[in-house]
C-alpha cells in the first residue's frame, strides 16, 4: 500500500521551464534536454490521490514475456498497465513541448531523466479510476528506483521478475522482430547486455528487500502464467 506522505502538495506535477533556470550549470540538481532547462517543481513526498493503491513493478529483459503476461494479469485480475516505454512514446507522439524535449534526448543519444518518466507514470494514474496498477518496464536502474521512491514517498507492494536465458530472449526477440533493421544477434546481446547492467542490480535490491518473486519465464505463456497467478491471488486476499 501506499504510505501516506507527510508532505503537503506544494505545486502542480507539470512540467515548468524557467529562463532563470538557464543560469544554473547542467550538473545541477535539475537535467538539461535539448539545450532548455527541465525540471520539476518541489515534488519530494507527493503521492498519487490514490494512497491506497497496489503497485507493482514487472521487470525483465527483452523477450522475457513480460508484456504478455501483463495482458493475462489485466485480463485476470483488473490491474491497470501502465508501459513506461509507451507513455514515453506517446508523449514523443502528442508533438507536446516535452514530448519534442524528450525526442531530442533519444536523438542525442541521452536518457530521459528518471523523473520525467515518473511524471508521466503518476499523471497516468492520476487519470484512472482504477487502483491496481501493473508498472512494465520500470525501474530501469537503479537511478530510475530512487526517483520513483522520492517523489512518491513510497516503495512498490511487490515486483515480478520474468527471470529467462539469454539464449531464450535471442530467440525470442529475433523471432517476433522479423524483417526489423535493430534484430540482428549482435544488437540484441548488446540490449541485454545494458539491462543486466543496469536492471539487476534493481532486482537486487527489491530481492533484499523481501518483494520480489521471480518468475521461470521458460515454458508456454500457460505455464508462466500458472507461477504468476498465486502472486496476484495471494495480494487480493491481504487486500480484502
Amino acid at each position: 500500500m501506499w504510505k501516506r506522505a507527510t508532505a503537503t502538495l506544494k505545486s502542480s506535477l507539470s512540467l515548468h521551464i524557467t529562463k532563470e533556470a538557464s543560469k544554473h550549470n547542467a550538473f545541477h540538481s535539475h537535467r538539461f534536454i535539448s539545450g532548455s532547462p527541465l525540471h520539476f517543481q518541489e515534488m519530494d513526498g507527493i503521492c498519487p490521490k490514490h494512497v491506497d493503491s497496489v503497485i507493482t513493478f514487472v521487470l525483465g529483459g527483452p523477450g522475457s514475456g513480460k508484456g504478455t503476461q501483463c495482458a493475462r494479469i489485466v485480463e485476470t485480475f483488473g490491474f491497470k498497465h501502465l508501459s513506461a516505454g509507451d507513455l514515453l512514446r506517446k508523449e514523443v507522439e502528442s508533438a507536446s513541448e516535452y514530448g519534442t524535449m524528450i525526442l531530442d534526448t533519444i536523438r542525442e543519444g541521452r536518457i530521459v531523466p528518471s523523473a520525467v518518466t515518473v511524471k508521466l507514470i503518476l499523471r497516468e494514474m492520476e487519470s484512472s479510476d482504477n487502483h491496481k496498477f501493473l508498472i512494465d518496464g520500470f525501474p530501469r536502474s537503479e537511478e530510475n528506483r530512487i526517483a520513483f521512491e522520492r517523489i512518491t514517498g513510497s516503495e512498490p507492494d511487490f515486483v515480478l521478475f520474468f527471470d529467462c536465458p539469454e539464449e531464450e530472449m535471442v530467440k525470442r526477440v529475433l523471432s517476433r522482430n522479423q524483417g526489423r533493421i535493430d534484430d540482428n544477434i549482435d544488437t540484441i546481446k548488446k540490449r541485454l547486455k545494458v539491462f543486466e547492467a543496469l536492471n539487476l542490480p534493481v532486482v537486487d535490491h527489491y530481492e533484499r528487500r523481501g518483494k520480489l518473486h521471480r518468475i521461470n519465464a521458460v515454458g508456454t505463456e500457460d505455464e508462466i502464467f500458472e507461477q504468476v497467478r498465486p502472486v496476484f491471488a495471494a495480494c487480493e486476499l491481504t487486500a480484502a
